[in-house]
């Protein structure tokens, strides 16, 4: 074999250059960038990228991601570096709005945040800081909670931002805001001359909040200075009204009278804590008077300013509209089959039981949604919406009660929307305070305005249903409901209460709930009340009994 050439593999002496922060090694006296190392000088380089795309993390969120992403958002919070905190979040852009605000306009300043225990993608933390406004300060300490979630776009982890974030009592839209309070306080009494407060009533917070907004000024008051929710209009297009939380110096509050009974009040408060997600209204039929109101959650004001479908309490309103028009008699035979198809749908009963031979009466009191839905072919799109603005007040958003609240809303349709609208689902939208005034339209034969705050306080104008029903439908309105409540549906529920006495059950399915939203809506003397309770179930074991419960204090 040929000799062959030795090679010096001793390791050189000379060590790396560092340069501009790229380690270059000197070979033959020669110096090549790391680049050049990889053969082919900015084309392989070019190459080389074009195959490594950068991989976009997916799936479930780790707890070090969750935990590493909310710290980050907190830290730069409590460090006052709004654009930092903001670009740990999902929407920098309103982050950014709300936590400058926070400062600027809610003047909160030392803030301490502590983390508390990870429940899966959510992580509970406390806030406390100062609130100063022109040389009044006043501490200032809340909870709030925030959720990470993984951003589609590049798969890391970030704050999904709300309003909450910041404060539990702000929706999306709304603002902190601290200076002298643009409405002053109001003491609320209720019927008896007692004095109504959140403390005393939990339900009435928003209700109270509702009469200062309405009331401070013409009250006679002085305002005070305060930190307060300053609603947007998302909040506002609901009726909310804006929240004082924290007062640094008290102003001269004015004093109304409300029409609360702090009896049925307190009752109501009792027995909506017994269930989940519940709310009832109870009023004067004779007046309009409302002498409870009362909600499971006490955030929302549901009861009043609820939209939800009532179901099958709708067939007051329906009923009386077929009566009318000659479609339907108490005593006279009607259909009640399994099934009917109106429109393209396939109606159906529950359980899609059929009633042969029977009276509408029958068909009433046990609900029967083809009794209603085979009477749609006689019907114009708008004969609903005309009956329940012209006879029973609703859908003309013009209730004046003395706080916020919605009217309830029977569109025009037509189709199978339109059959859908005779069992309340489709598009009509209630609330239990709209179905207590159902109820107290029957019993007193007349429509008359709800209302919290007597039209003497402040001279304004209740509204007004153009007609009344006929004698004779109104007759056979009573019995349909006094039926119900002695061998129908509602007869669990409301046993004992006859003989002056009426109610109708009902159950409205609604899109994601594994349970419809439990109606009931009844009166008794001159008591009318109605109530909800959402995801429930059937309307007659779940709302039934609050309603009943406090027409029986009716006497």
């Amino acid at each position: 074999m040929g000799k062959r050439r030795r090679v010096d593999e001793r390791r050189s002496k000379r060590r790396p250059a560092v340069v501009g922060g790229m380690v270059a090694v000197v070979v033959g006296g020669a110096g090549f960038g790391v680049y050049a190392l990889y053969g082919g000088g900015a084309a392989a380089e070019d190459a080389a990228a074009a195959k490594l795309k950068p991989v976009v993390k997916t799936g479930p969120l780790s707890a070090t991601e969750v935990t590493t992403a909310a710290r980050t958002f907190l830290t730069a919070w409590q460090q006052g570096s709004v654009a930092k905190a903001a670009a740990a979040t999902d929407d920098a852009t309103a982050a950014t709005a709300l936590l400058t605000g926070y400062t600027k306009d809610a003047h909160i300043t030392d803030v301490t945040l502590e983390a508390g225990t990870r429940t899966g993608d959510k992580v509970p933390f406390s806030v406390t800081g100062t609130v100063t406004y022109k040389k009044v300060s006043k501490p200032v300490s809340y909870e709030s909670a925030l959720t990470v979630v993984r951003r589609a776009k590049d798969g890391r982890a970030t704050v999904d931002w709300h309003a909450s974030v910041v404060h539990p009592d702000l929706s999306d839209g709304d603002t902190l805001v601290t200076g002298e309070a643009g409405d002053p306080p109001v003491k609320a009494l209720d019927r008896d001359g007692g004095e109504i407060t959140a403390a005393k009533y939990p339900s009435l917070g928003t209700v109270l909040d509702g009469l200062r907004e309405k009331y401070g000024k013409k009250a006679g008051g002085t305002a005070g200075v305060e930190l307060r929710v300053v609603r947007g209009k998302a909040s506002k297009a609901k009726k909310a009204s804006d929240k004082t939380l924290l007062e640094l110096s008290k102003g001269t509050p004015g004093t109304v009278r409300t029409t609360l009974s702090p009896t049925l009040q307190a009752a109501a408060e009792q027995q909506v804590a017994k269930t989940a997600r519940a709310s009832v209204v109870v009023l004067r039929p004779s007046t309009g008077e409302i002498l409870a109101v009362a909600n499971t959650g006490h955030g929302f004001n549901t009861a009043f300013n609820g939209s939800l479908a009532p179901g099958s309490t709708m067939k007051v309103i329906t009923s009386s509209l077929l009566i009318e028009k000659g479609l339907a008699a108490a005593d006279k035979v009607h259909p009640c089959p399994k099934t009917f198809t109106y429109g393209g749908w396939k109606f159906h009963n529950d359980d899609d039981f059929q009633i042969k031979g029977g009276t509408f009466k029958a068909s009433f009191a046990r609900s029967c949604n083809t009794a209603f839905i085979s009477q749609a072919g006689d019907l114009d799109n708008d004969s609903l919406t005309q009956q329940a603005q012209q006879v029973f007040g609703l859908s003309m958003n013009n209730w004046a009660i003395g706080v916020p609240s919605f009217d309830g809303s029977v569109p025009v349709q037509s189709a199978a929307q339109m059959a859908a609208s005779l069992i309340g689902q489709g598009g009509v939208r209630m609330n239990p305070l709209n179905m207590a005034s159902v109820s107290a339209t029957v019993k007193s034969g007349t429509f008359h305005q709800p209302y919290l705050v007597s039209p003497k306080v402040d001279g304004r104008t209740l509204a007004t249903a153009s007609r009344t029903m006929s004698a004779s439908t109104l007759s056979q309105l009573r019995e349909l409901m006094n039926y119900t409540a002695a061998y129908g549906t509602a007869a669990e529920a409301m046993s004992g209460l006859g003989p002056d006495d009426g109610a109708k059950t009902g159950s409205a399915e609604v899109d994601g709930q594994d349970k419809p939203n439990g109606w009931f809506t009844a009166y008794r003397g001159d008591l009318a009340a109605a109530g909800v309770v959402q995801a429930g179930g059937h309307g007659g074991d779940t709302a039934g009994p609050i309603v009943a419960a406090l027409l029986k204090m009716g006497g």
